[in-house]
This record gives C-alpha cells, sequence and structure tokens, in this order.
C-alpha cells in the first residue's frame, strides 16, 4: 500500500504523518486490497473556525476510487471524521459487492441480512454527435442546455473531456486517462 500525504498551509510533522497512518490504517481491516491511500490537507482562512482545515481522501482498491473530504477546527478530528466517511463508503462499497455477488468471503461473511433494493440498469440511451471545441464552448454549451454536466470533445487537448458543475457554483474539468 502506497500512502501519500501533502499539506497546503499545514506543517507536516513526522507525528502528524503517524497520526494520519494510524487512523487510515484501520481502513485496510474493512477493505484489504487498498492499492493507494492520497490524502490533502489544507488550512483555509474561513469566517467560521469548524472549517479551518481540509481532510481530502481518495483512497484506490483495485481500480475502485473512494473519495472523502471532511473539515474541522482541529486537524486531527478532522482526519478522524474523514477516516469514519471512508469507513462508511466502504462499508457501501462492499454492499454493492454483495448485492451483485461479486464479493469476496469477508464482504459475504459481514452483512447478514439482505436488502431489497431492486438491481439498477441502464434504460436509456443517448447517442449524439461531438464537435471539437474549447473549455468556454463547452462552458455556454452546458449553461445553454441547462445541464449539470456536458461531455465534449476538447480542442485543444484533442480528447473527451467533461465539464461540470461544482456545488460551490464553479465547474470542474475531468480529462479522462486510459490505464
Amino acid at each position: 500500500m502506497e500512502l501519500q500525504i501533502t499539506g497546503k498551509n499545514v506543517e507536516l510533522t513526522p507525528a502528524l504523518r503517524q497520526s494520519i497512518e494510524r487512523k487510515l490504517g484501520k481502513l485496510e481491516r474493512h477493505l484489504p486490497n487498498i492499492t493507494e491511500y492520497k490524502v490533502e490537507i489544507s488550512a483555509e482562512k474561513t469566517k467560521s473556525p469548524e472549517q479551518h482545515f481540509v481532510v481530502q481522501v481518495t483512497l484506490d482498491s483495485n481500480g475502485t476510487l473512494l473519495r472523502g473530504v471532511e473539515r474541522g477546527q482541529d486537524l486531527l478530528k478532522a482526519v478522524g471524521k474523514v477516516a469514519a466517511v471512508m469507513n462508511r463508503q466502504i462499508e457501501h462499497h462492499k454492499g454493492k459487492l454483495y448485492e451483485k455477488g461479486r464479493g469476496n468471503s469477508l464482504a459475504r461473511g459481514e452483512f447478514k441480512e439482505e436488502k431489497t433494493q431492486p438491481a439498477r440498469k441502464v434504460v436509456k440511451v443517448k447517442r449524439f454527435a461531438v464537435k471539437p471545441m474549447s473549455v468556454a464552448e463547452a462552458t455556454d454549451q452546458m449553461e445553454l442546455l441547462g445541464h449539470d454536466f456536458f461531455l465534449f470533445f476538447n480542442a485543444d487537448s484533442e480528447e473527451l473531456n467533461l465539464l461540470y458543475r461544482r456545488r460551490d457554483g464553479n465547474y470542474g474539468l475531468i480529462e479522462p486517462e486510459l490505464r
């Protein structure tokens, strides 16, 4: 397992790194095939002291990415909160594996009650022509259509990109990479 810890406006002391490793290392008990952790810690100047530290964790489990973000007044409490979020996401992920019948023996042993949710399936397929355009043009198109996301062929990078609206009202751009 590879653990990457980066900090922005935060001093990453050895004791802090050790605490983070200890708290997040417990997640491996629930999902043993985690190959990589990325932990990004930042301190932001906010009006609310409860929002001062931001801890974002992304973990890779054989190609499945799970991500959690938490904020807090105290850095270690924020790390604890994000560890709890990741634990819930792992349990949810294992539940989905169990429902599909693909779960490993560890996942099957932990879920005793069966969930009665109907299986979700693709009910509609859309096809549309994509023309090369800039990110600015794609933003305009997305706004004109009133969508929260827009798939387009980026004329600058000559690749398919996905533009999406973030909760803060700004935009995000996803540039996929083939593995």
